[in-house]
C-alpha cells in the first residue's frame, strides 16, 4: 500500500454482505479493548447478536463444527466492531497479529481448529495478507454464559 491509498476494509465487509453490529458491552468488570502503543488488545468476544448469544452449549454435543464456525464469524464481527469504536475505522488496522479462539468442547470433540477457521478465513477475506495471523485454538470445558466459543485478539493499528 502506498501513501494515500486507503484499504477500505469496511467496503470489503459490505461487498461480502456483512454489517458490523454495535460494539458489544462488557458482561463483567473489564474493558472491551486496551491500547498500548500501536497494539490493540481485545478482550474475549462472544457470538452476541442483539445482546443475546446466537449459539449456546458445547461444540460436538449441542452444536456442530459448522455452527461453531458461524459463531466464530459472529464473534469476530463483534470484535471488529470494537476495533472500529476504538480506532474510528477498520482502515486503521495495520496487521491482525494474533487471535485466540476458545471452544467449549464435548469430551470427544477435536475440531477446535476447524471452528477457529470460521473467523480466520473471514479475516483474510476482509484484510487480505494483513488478516493472516498467529493463532491459538483451544478446547475448554465451559465458557462464560454457556457460550460455545470466545475470541480474543491482538491487532496492530496506526499510531
Amino acid at each position: 500500500m502506498t501513501m494515500g491509498d486507503s484499504p477500505q476494509y469496511e467496503k470489503r465487509l459490505t461487498a461480502l454482505g456483512l454489517v458490523l453490529p454495535p460494539a458489544p458491552k462488557p458482561v463483567a468488570a473489564y474493558l472491551p479493548a486496551v491500547r498500548s502503543g500501536n497494539l490493540l488488545f481485545l478482550s474475549g468476544m462472544l457470538p452476541f447478536v442483539d445482546g443475546k448469544l446466537a449459539y449456546c452449549g458445547k461444540v460436538g454435543k449441542d452444536l456442530t463444527a459448522e455452527q461453531g464456525q458461524q459463531g466464530a464469524k459472529i464473534a469476530l464481527l463483534n470484535a471488529l466492531s470494537v476495533v472500529k469504536t476504538e480506532c474510528g475505522s477498520l482502515d486503521q488496522v495495520v496487521q491482525i497479529v494474533r487471535m485466540a479462539v476458545y471452544v467449549a468442547s464435548a469430551d470427544q470433540f477435536f475440531e477446535q481448529s476447524s471452528v477457529a477457521n470460521g473467523a480466520s478465513e473471514l479475516l483474510v477475506q476482509i484484510f487480505g495478507e494483513r488478516g493472516r495471523h498467529a493463532r491459538l485454538a483451544l478446547g475448554a470445558s465451559t465458557l462464560p454464559l454457556n457460550s460455545p466459543l470466545e475470541i480474543e485478539m491482538i491487532i496492530e493499528v496506526t499510531p
